[in-house]
């Protein structure tokens, strides 16, 4: 656990892939960070250490490659100041205007100016179930209270006048500015402040999506929430299941099926589909991206938890592929908490001023103390550090999860990679709908993968159920496993 990625410093994606070793990759990995703007002048990098566990890498190898930077003037390095961007270099594009410094970001200068992803389903049985394993909520009891005080402190002591109005349907500046810093740095995400759009939630984000888009059918995962598809239909919209096997949606049916091709758009899950928890193959990754070029069309990337990957460093987000092709959605309702009401939108540059009509038309925005609120606890750093607290957590406790179920029941199998916020337990042919029910009379409240499936696709004889680690207290999760053993089926 010590050596876990998971633990140290700050997020950096980066792509250590081309010839040579690997002191030669990382070195031009963060070149073109700095080229592309991923890595504005004065960011302070993670510590040869920390981006060494991050990496799987020596630490001699991140030092001799910093070292090197260091002295092409990529990088500077003073004592007690760390390892940061070096100023002197400015992404192409951006020449002539300022990017992000280190200053305050409430004190940037302004520019122009609701739902759960997944509420417990009905409980049978005798009484209200004592714990909820059904997915959709962060452990909330977690909440940084305490760090999110003093950067609400700090954003409103900053807070120029006009914050305390109705704001504008993009969303606050600073917080659109910090984001772009952020979701390049952590995500592979290739965003400008001005494509980004901020969002009560991420059922707004899409409703307003549905409402942008093209007439014409959208594709969705045959697996996934009944009520995003309902969002998207309620927006005048098809849907159209696409299967989802061992290495994501099937993105061959784009083009493989009657009445497919004017789909104007796909709704992705893919650096962790949900529920099935597998990641969308690289080379379905660009065959989707080369399918949306081809047809003019969009893949809406559900980046749900994306910053959640416990066994080695998250897959960069697909936008990173296409700014042009791809939506990116990302929430603070699993990183942080659903009260917030906070999710943002990176957009093709064509989309912006049409989303931004709809949005004008009485849609609700986000609030303006919480979005700057926010910004400064990303720009402070204290969204790493609780981000990386809580993936210890969630690790630990599906480490936990996993144990459990191979030492007391080794004949139920987990699925998926090691990631998110739930796991997928496979359970024998026919046996789903029974496990539920014994688990209501367990106390817990709990999801069969049956009932995520879309009922247009084809049936899929498999039978699972859908277990959320994050949301129990600590004191409790060994009683809840215990609870979950007793309500699977003995092994033979």
């Amino acid at each position: 656990m010590a050596d876990s990625w998971a633990t140290f410093g700050r997020d950096l994606h980066l792509d250590l892939t081309g010839p040579g070793g690997l002191r030669a990759a990382l070195m031009r990995a963060l070149r073109e960070a700095v080229r592309s703007g991923r890595l504005a002048p004065g960011t302070r990098l993670p510590s040869s250490r920390s981006l060494a566990a991050d990496l799987g890498i020596a630490r001699n190898t991140v030092a001799d490659a910093y070292a090197e930077l260091v002295a092409e003037g990529w990088l500077s390095a003073r004592q007690g100041s760390g390892t940061r961007v070096a100023w002197g270099h400015l992404p192409d594009g951006v020449r002539g205007r300022a990017l992000p410094g280190p200053a305050p970001v409430a004190r940037r200068a302004s520019g122009p100016a609701p739902v759960a992803r997944r509420a417990p389903g009905p409980v049978h049985g005798t009484g209200r179930p004592r714990f909820d394993l059904t997915p959709g909520t962060p452990d909330v009891s977690a909440f940084p209270r305490t760090a999110w005080l003093a950067a609400a402190r700090r954003a409103l002591t900053a807070a120029p006048s006009e914050a305390f109005g109705y704001g504008t349907p993009a969303g606050r500046p600073e917080l659109r500015a910090v984001l772009a810093d952020y979701l390049a740095r952590a995500r592979g995400v290739r965003a400008d402040p001005d494509r980004i759009v901020i969002c009560t939630g991420f059922m707004q984000a899409l409703a307003l999506l549905g409402r942008t888009l093209d007439a014409g059918p959208l594709a969705t995962e045959a697996y996934g929430l009944d009520f995003h598809r309902g969002v998207l239909q309620r927006a005048g919209h098809r849907t159209v299941p696409l299967t989802v096997d061992e290495h994501g949606a099937r993105i061959d049916e784009l083009t493989a099926r009657d009445g497919v091709a004017d789909v104007a758009a796909a709704l992705l899950t893919p650096a962790h589909q949900f529920p099935t928890g597998v990641p969308l193959h690289p080379d379905r990754r660009a065959e989707v991206v080369n399918w949306a070029r081809a047809t003019g069309g969009y893949v809406l990337e559900d980046d749900y938890d994306g910053e959640f990957r416990y066994d080695r460093q998250p897959v960069g987000a697909l936008q990173g592929l296409d700014p042009d092709h791809v939506v990116y959605l990302g929430t603070a309702s699993k990183s942080l908490a659903p009260a917030l009401r906070l999710a943002w939108m990176v957009l093709p540059d064509r989309l912006v001023d049409p989303l931004l009509a709809v949005k004008r038309t009485g849609e609700w925005q986000s609030g303006q103390l919480e979005q700057l609120t926010l910004a400064e606890f990303i720009s402070s750093g204290g969204y790493d550090r609780h981000l990386r607290g809580m993936r210890l957590r969630y690790r630990r406790r599906r480490d936990q999860l996993v144990a459990a179920l191979a030492e007391r029941a080794p004949h139920v199998h987990v699925s998926g990679i090691a990631a998110g916020l739930h796991a997928v337990l496979e359970l024998p042919p026919g046996t789903e709908r029974s496990i539920v029910e014994a688990a209501r009379w367990q106390g817990l409240a709990l999801e069969g993968l049956s009932a995520f499936r879309d009922p247009a696709a084809p049936p899929v004889p498999r039978d699972a159920l859908v277990v959320a680690y994050g949301t129990p207290p600590d004191h409790s999760f060994s009683g809840v496993l215990d609870a979950l053993v007793r309500a699977l089926p003995p092994g033979e």
